[in-house]
């Protein structure tokens, strides 16, 4: 993972991994605004030839520290995020139940958007 840069294309909605100049690994996302600003992580990809070594987890733990950097929340909707965040209780703190009830109406309301 050393030699992997982590992006943020916010316009996107894509954090990256890139490795080599090559997009290896990314989180797809969106920013919530009510009933309060999140970042929602909604799908994470890694190409196959990249796997196993560590890069969906640098991308959960970069996302989780943009949001901190931010002094907002993360409302993760991706199963693999979720599941990372409860392995690290330390680094991702929980979503308000509210907050993962409006990033899933986003998504109901936004069909085709992931």
């Amino acid at each position: 993972m050393s030699d992997t840069e982590i992006r943020d294309d916010r316009a996107a909605g894509r954090l990256e991994a890139v490795a080599g100049g090559e997009v290896v690994g990314h989180i797809e996302y969106f920013v919530l605004e009510a009933p309060a600003r999140a970042l929602v992580p909604v799908h994470t990809l890694v190409e196959p030839a990249h796997e196993g070594k560590g890069i969906a987890g640098s991308l959960a733990r970069e996302l989780y520290a943009i949001a901190a950097r931010e002094g907002i929340a993360v409302a993760p909707l991706c199963p693999y995020v979720v599941k990372w965040a409860e392995r690290h209780p330390d680094e991702a703190l929980a979503a308000a139940p509210e907050l993962l009830t409006a990033a899933k109406g986003w998504l109901v309301a936004h069909p085709g958007r992931f």
